[in-house]
């Protein structure tokens, strides 16, 4: 931390030092350049005319602009500008020209306005140029905090993911084991497979699409031992080739489908899983579900496994992706387009 903010400064400063150093060869070529008596004998003195407001832009930019400008004390940082500009303007009109052009300019006061327009340019760029470096600065900082909440509130909702996935699916392992049934072995073995995957193929933020594939297939598999002769699920998916997905987003529908379909009905169970993949790598997945209504269902669209994918979608796939989640009282239908890469 101390070395980037020590690498920082070591950047201000350097290019602010050529800022100056430019500023100063503009100013002794363009009065090399004039005809103005006042400026023909930029010589030695010039560069005390120079420093003063330098130093003035200094001034402004480490006192006045982060304890006055940043902290919002706005009148305040007004009044100590315009004292500052001032203290510059009687410095080389008082000072500076009697002592250097005391046979010339020195003997009047050709005014303020004549004055400050002389002053003003190289204070201005060096006090811009500060301003400019500290508001790139400070968009840096909130990008990076941005990004920070971002990776944790996504971390959060991966993790409210897996338990609720592992309770619903731990319920099912347990009636299985109940009643004595030869397929709990199975289900072991396929929930061994789902946790596996949850838990540590899927720690990236994103996952080659193959494998959320071979995923979804699994627990598509592994949700259907709970419905057995009682309905019909369909399972189909394009070939994925080389893109990727965040992972642990479409197995929420899926599971919301089962979610639906068994809660509210004992037959005639009809799940439509599809994975489609057009030539632009947009994947577009449907995933319909039958359900009776009743009380078991009024809740189930506003579970909290909705509620974190949608927000996951935000957050991963902004202005990448159109999600429509419908229902008419019988069906209730996901359908979502996601530009992957």
């Amino acid at each position: 931390m101390i070395n980037r903010i020590k690498k920082h400064y070591r950047s201000e400063f350097l290019f602010q030092g050529i800022l100056i150093i430019l500023l100063w060869l503009i100013e002794v070529v363009s009065n090399d350049e004039s005809n103005d008596k006042w400026h023909n004998e930029f010589d030695h003195g010039g560069i005390w005319f120079f420093l003063s407001y330098v130093l003035a832009a200094l001034f402004i930019n480490y006192v006045l602009l982060p304890r006055l400008l940043y902290a919002k004390k706005y009148l305040g940082f007004a009044l100590s500008l315009t004292a500052v500009l001032a203290l510059v303007i009687v410095n080389e009109e008082l000072i500076l020209e009697k002592i250097y052009f005391p046979d010339t300019r020195g003997k009047w006061f050709r005014g303020i306005g004549y004055t400050f327009l002389e002053v003003i340019p190289v204070i201005a760029i060096l006090v811009g140029f500060k301003f400019a470096w500290d508001a790139n600065k400070k968009q840096r900082e909130v990008e990076n905090l941005t990004h920070l909440v971002q990776s944790s509130e996504l971390e959060f909702l991966k993790s409210q993911i897996n338990p609720h996935f592992l309770f619903n699916n731990l319920n099912n392992l347990y009636s299985y084991a109940i009643s004595g049934s030869t397929e709990t072995p199975d289900i072991i073995l396929k929930l061994s497979n789902v946790l596996r995957y949850m838990l540590y193929d899927c720690r990236e933020d994103f996952v080659p699409l193959e494998k959320e594939i071979d995923h979804l297939r699994s627990f598509t598999s592994l949700s259907a031992l709970q419905i057995g002769n009682r309905g019909e699920v369909n399972f189909t998916s394009d070939k994925a080739g080389t893109l990727r997905i965040a992972p642990l987003i479409l197995s929420v529908f899926i599971e919301n489908a089962f979610k639906h379909s068994t809660s509210s009905q004992s037959g005639n169970i009809k799940i439509d899983i599809d994975l489609g993949i057009d030539p632009k790598g947009m994947l577009l997945f449907s995933c319909v579900n039958n359900y009776q209504q009743n009380s078991n269902t009024q809740n189930l669209s506003k579970g909290i496994g909705l509620t974190n994918v949608q927000k996951r979608l935000q957050l991963l796939y902004p202005n990448s992706h159109e999600l429509d989640i419908s229902e008419d009282g019988t069906i209730f239908s996901v359908r979502l387009k996601l530009q992957l890469k």
